[in-house]
């Protein structure tokens, strides 16, 4: 009869021959999640480094100038419904 590694070899190639639809799709899958990995990886390593300044891209705004905070020199372009846009209707 058969032994234990034929009967291995024989479920190996049946499960190859059921399973080669979805290969494709479980390799793609796979480097997608090694990529997700390596990348979280990187950042973790990168987050620990604290001599390292992170440059951040975006518009500075000084606090005086905000319109939100209601002082400074703004150019009143908030949305907000205060007594002030009552009183200009």
């Amino acid at each position: 009869m058969f032994g234990l590694s034929e009967l291995a070899i024989i479920l190996i190639v049946v499960a190859a021959v059921l399973a080669i639809k979805k290969l494709p799709e479980l390799t793609r899958s796979a480097g997608k999640s090694a990529r997700i990995l390596k990348s979280e990886a990187r950042a973790a390593r990168d987050a620990d480094e604290p001599g390292t300044p992170r440059v951040i891209q975006g518009e500075t705004v000084r606090r005086e100038d905000h319109p939100d905070t209601g002082t400074g020199t703004g150019t009143g372009t908030g949305t907000g419904t205060g007594s002030q846009d009552a009183s200009r209707g």
